[in-house]
């Protein structure tokens, strides 16, 4: 006897169609699992005959070979559990076979015959609904899978989903969980002082620039990084459908709840390259994918290993991460604005007479040059934060908050999506090309000083792309479509200029 079940082995964000195919063979008893699984489908054997035993059902006694089709395909995870589960108790005869083949079945297994929570199962969802069949998954995340689409069976172990497909205990369909509310970060009213570095923040906001901001510690970078996600326009639907497929796969979707807030993600300096871009023996999103659409900040930038750092340029350049390994090619989204920070020097007082070290300026030159400069290349904005003196911060809180600039980067934001409505673009960091010149390109006085600007400052190709970018930005807050001389004038003063030789 013999039965299939439908499931799914994931590459990155892609669902790949799996077919789990069970046999029951004449001879001695044995259970075999083929088909390039990785550990933890070969331990699912027995988990498969605890949960059957749970039951009060036993094996038979035949040799039962489980083949996951198509063979060359890897495949990695505990989902595959219930779906050999089912495809076992299909062969045995204890459910309709003909049933299963209207569903894709995902679901790791307790030894109970409970149905336990796996990472993946929304675009397990979104694979099936685009296929036109149900999904079954474990109960914990039907509010998840709700998301893509009707036909969800979400049960809490293996009987009530066989006493559903008997007839006789339907399963209610699962709700999709509630979207979590736009949360609240710090206020830009915290910050005292520092009106270039909220100026900076505010058209980092506005177009999606990077930023780095370089200063003395307790300047407040750290506070103005963490007040970003409360300037950024909250995720629309697309977008939040994009950043929950990633928390998905990296098992952090929990109660099945879709955040319309950006993401912000703030790694500690020690973290791997496996860490920061993905990869692993199980490969996983990393902290620039995790960080899709959102906010990646990078404090204390050079105290990262430096090929760490340099394994960004790649996604900041394409809003993507590609990891190869030798048996597949794996593809996570990360389009990111990172913010960097970092004292400018190692004992962090460098141009303070009274506190800098004796081996200054050659301290600075060494510790800066820990971030290489194809990766400052890619960062848009470059902003000196000021020390805050005892004077600035007595003073009463800045009549303009987090609200009041929110209000600015979102009519900037209106006015990138009515530009870019047509094309595979969201804001002008991603612009490029024709489209970049079509929109960005400065009026003649413009021109003229930026000619002389990229001479004078050494621009490279891509520096003087992103000098159009963020003169786009900023003609975009100030609500006006030609991008003029004072636009390019402010754009170059937050560009890093190339050091003489």
């Amino acid at each position: 006897m013999a039965a299939s079940v439908s499931t799914v082995a994931y590459l990155g964000l892609e669902a790949r169609a799996v077919e789990v195919q069970v046999q029951l063979i004449p001879g001695l008893p044995a259970f075999n699992v083929v088909g390039l699984g990785d550990k933890a489908v070969a331990e699912s054997r027995e988990r498969v005959r605890g949960a059957i035993a749970a039951m009060g059902l036993a094996l038979p006694p035949k040799r039962i070979v489980v083949n996951l089709s198509p063979a060359d395909l890897p495949k990695e995870g505990s989902h595959f559990d219930l779906p050999i589960a089912l495809a076992l108790l299909g062969a045995m005869g204890v459910v309709d076979a003909e049933t299963l083949s209207e569903y894709v079945v995902v679901g790791e297994l307790g030894l109970d015959a409970r149905i336990a929570p796996s990472p993946g199962v929304l675009l397990a969802a979104l694979h099936a609904s685009e296929r036109g069949m149900g999904l079954v998954c474990p109960a914990a995340q039907g509010s998840e899978a709700a998301w893509a689409g009707q036909g969800v069976l979400a049960a809490p172990d293996i009987l009530s989903l066989i006493n559903h497909f008997k007839g006789h205990g339907l399963l209610s369909a699962p709700l999709p969980g509630d979207a979590e509310d736009v949360g609240h970060g710090p206020d830009l009213r915290q910050v005292k002082g520092q009106e270039t570095a909220k100026r900076a923040l505010e058209i980092a906001a506005a177009g999606g620039h990077n930023l780095l901001m370089v200063g003395p510690p307790g300047a407040g970078k750290s506070l103005m990084a963490s007040c970003l996600p409360g300037i950024l326009p909250p995720l629309d639907a697309s977008e939040a459908l994009e950043v929950s497929m990633v928390a998905s796969v990296a098992g952090t979707l929990t109660g099945g709840r879709l955040t319309r807030q950006r993401p912000y993600r703030a790694p500690h300096h020690s973290a791997s390259m496996a860490a920061l871009v993905g990869g692993g023996l199980k490969v996983k999103p990393g902290e620039v994918s995790l960080a899709h659409l959102g906010v990646l900040f990078l404090d204390e930038l050079p105290e990262f290993q430096r090929a760490v750092l340099d394994s960004l340029r790649q996604p900041l350049e394409t809003g993507t991460v590609s990891v190869a390994r030798a048996n597949a090619h794996v593809t996570f989204p990360a389009r990111v604005q990172l913010i960097a920070a970092m004292n400018p020097c190692r004992c962090g007082h460098l141009g303070d007479a009274a506190l800098a070290c004796s081996r200054a300026p050659r301290c600075a030159a060494d510790y800066q040059a820990k971030v290489s400069g194809p990766l400052l290349d890619r960062i848009d904005l470059h902003i000196e934060v000021q020390a805050v003196s005892a004077a600035d911060l007595v003073l009463p809180p800045p009549g303009e908050g987090s609200a009041e600039v929110a209000v600015r980067v979102a009519a900037a934001r209106a006015m990138q999506r009515a530009r870019y409505a047509d094309h595979a673009v969201r804001t002008n960091a991603e612009a490029d090309g024709a489209l970049l010149d079509a929109v960005a390109t400065p009026d003649a006085v413009g021109r003229t000083l930026l000619a002389q600007a990229s001479e004078a400052m050494r621009l490279s190709a891509r520096g003087y792309t992103r000098i159009l970018r963020v003169a786009r930005t900023i003609a975009d807050l100030a609500g006006v479509d030609t991008v003029g001389r004072i636009h390019v004038a402010e754009a170059l003063s937050y560009r890093r200029q190339a050091p003489r030789n």
